[in-house]
């Protein structure tokens, strides 16, 4: 995985409730085992008409696709368990999506691939969301290493809270597999003793 970096950004923001991941990435489109290639279909059925052609009211066909923050209602990611969801955002370009909920599943999924999920309280989402209205250029900053959440005007801040396995693992690009490799030292260690008691 790439090493997460703070991220200065604009935000795009999807303000519906409930998003499943059917929704996120829908079940016609999981055939490939890789995860490159999905960031085309992400929001598929929202994005693009029944003629494939894409629909101008959609944000994401409507904001810049440099922005690496997705703001998005409660409950987000519910539904069925695929990893899918996590690739397609990632693959379209997003680091961080913030929301009031997320699936426990799909929080998962997305730490294990690189994609911060921040949880913030209702009140909070919905001062971004107002914020992202009033101006559409509003960038924020996502500092990991500090778990803060802010604009970058300083009208916004808040912090957010993270294990200390998946903020490791993000900040140095590590899977499960490459965690326990920088670990190798003292669980040998650890192993030595074990055998000496």
């Amino acid at each position: 995985m790439e090493k997460f970096k703070n991220i200065l950004s604009r935000a795009t923001p999807i303000p519906i409730e409930n998003i499943d991941t059917d929704q996120i990435i829908p079940a016609r489109f999981l055939k490939a085992i890789s995860r490159e290639g999905f960031g085309e279909n992400l929001f598929r059925d929202w994005r693009y008409d029944n003629m494939n052609n894409p629909l101008p009211d959609f944000i994401l066909n409507q904001v810049d696709k440099k922005n690496k923050i997705l703001i998005a209602g409660r409950n987000f990611g519910c539904g069925s368990s695929r990893e899918h969801a996590a690739w397609a955002i990632y693959d379209f370009g997003f680091r961080v999506v913030v929301s009031s909920f997320f699936a426990d599943i799909f929080t998962n999924n997305a730490l294990n691939n690189g994609l911060l999920t921040i949880k913030l309280n209702e009140k909070s989402l919905n001062k971004i969301f107002d914020l992202i209205k009033k101006d559409e250029k509003t960038e924020f900053n996502v500092d990991l290493e500090n778990q803060f959440f802010s604009t970058n005007n300083g009208s916004f801040k808040e912090s957010f809270d993270i294990n200390s396995f998946n903020k490791t693992c993000l900040i140095n690009g590590y899977d499960n597999i490459d965690y326990l490799n920088s670990n190798k030292e003292s669980i040998l260690k650890f192993e030595k003793l074990k055998k000496h008691e």
